[in-house]
């Protein structure tokens, strides 16, 4: 069943933590929106990309976001409590890479927790 308005609105803010740590090239804001046992899946310019989610904590640390970087979230479903699929566009990561992430959040424990992100490297940014 569809949630409400405000749990949509809610998962939204969860997010921004996500943006916020690409943004700033700093994990700590992801961090707290990771579970630690949390998922990677994705190919990075032609690289796979799986396990644990230290990997992005690694690439966004290192990685600056460059300053023609945008991004926008669409939160696509919330079903009450039990999983919720955020999408997450990315434009000009590191000043060239366009990115879509899948996000996968689960309430626990009253809040919004990520478990899984799974992405796509726009074709047309990938380095050869």
């Amino acid at each position: 069943m569809r949630d409400q308005i405000k749990e949509y609105e809610a998962v939204a803010k969860a997010a921004e933590n996500f943006v916020k740590s690409v943004a700033e090239g700093d994990s700590k804001y992801a961090k707290a929106l990771f579970t630690e046992d949390a998922v990677l899946f994705g190919i990075l310019d032609g690289v796979l990309e799986h396990g644990s989610i230290e990997q992005f904590y690694h690439n966004v640390d290192t990685v600056g976001a460059g300053e023609n970087f945008k991004a926008r979230i669409d939160v696509l479903a919330v079903e009450e409590t039990v999983a919720v699929v955020v999408r997450v566009l990315e434009e000009k990561w590191g000043g060239r890479i366009d990115f879509t992430d899948f996000l996968l959040l689960l309430k626990l424990n009253g809040g919004w927790k990520c478990v899984a992100k799974a992405y796509n490297q726009n074709s047309d940014t990938i380095k050869k």
